[in-house]
């Protein structure tokens, strides 16, 4: 009978230490989640970065016209 409560209480601990891990990982997830409206998708980077070139393709050749004249 002795053996049957210790193999009981050792079933309750890992199912408290494994419930706590969850959620403990849940809550790291939910913070990490909540973080990433901060960054900027890559694609959305890569579009501004190609309207900035651009812009400045065309600023470089209003100069360049100018100096022409």
């Amino acid at each position: 009978m002795d053996t049957h409560y210790i193999i009981e209480g050792l079933f309750a601990l890992c199912g408290f230490f494994g419930g706590y891990t969850v959620n403990s990982m849940a809550r790291s997830v939910e913070k990490i989640e909540d973080k990433l409206d901060r960054f900027v998708i890559k694609e959305d980077y890569k579009d501004d970065l190609y309207d900035i070139k651009e812009m400045l393709n065309k600023i470089f050749e209003k100069l360049d016209n100018k100096v022409d004249k």
